[in-house]
């Protein structure tokens, strides 16, 4: 058989349901031998820092919610196939499905990679629930508490009394240090 053409397309999918979408894809690619047209399937996903009862939770979620991302030669009855899989809704681009363009493949699988990945290798010394003194901007010698933590955009919810109340602040990593 030759080589086949393929390219990366988007499925959508009932939100929530991607990883029982992509799990049923890969087991009827084998059951009905699709394995030569359909080659990846990935589901764009990134890990969230949580605080439950007061400790660091890491957990994943979709951070394109409803897409599924496969890599496939869209030929015969391919299209059909997908097209009729439970919680499939069909292909970003109705019924001619647009193939990604490479920018935004690498794009949107390097982000995934990168994603998938930060939470071990950024060394971030500041914890949910620890107390930090602001040292710049109009809040400065202010104390608060790490409510959240944003690795996307290297931000902080500080909880800070003020005038007897607290109230959240979003502050950036070097407009805070350690106590």
């Amino acid at each position: 058989m030759s080589e086949t053409v393929k390219k990366f397309y988007v499925l959508r999918a009932v939100n929530g349901k991607e990883n029982k979408v992509k799990e049923y894809l890969e087991a009827e690619i084998k059951n009905n031998h699709f394995e030569d047209y359909i080659t990846q399937i990935v589901i764009p996903t990134e890990k969230v820092v949580q605080n439950r009862n007061g400790k660091k939770v890491i957990k994943e979620r979709a951070y394109l919610p409803g897409y599924i991302i496969i890599e496939a030669n869209l030929v015969g009855e391919v299209i059909h196939f997908l097209k009729n899989i439970n919680f499939v809704i069909g292909f970003l681009g109705g019924d001619k499905p647009v193939p990604l363009r490479p920018t935004e493949v690498s794009r949107l699988l390097g982000q995934a990679d990168e994603l998938q990945e930060r939470p071990e290798e950024f060394g971030i010394d500041y914890m949910i629930g620890e107390t930090v003194k602001i040292n710049h901007g109009p809040f400065i010698g202010f104390h608060g508490e790490i409510e959240e933590i944003d690795f996307d955009k290297k931000k902080l919810k500080v909880m800070v009394k003020i005038f007897g109340r607290k109230s959240p602040l979003e502050l950036g990593y070097l407009q805070v240090e350690k106590e």
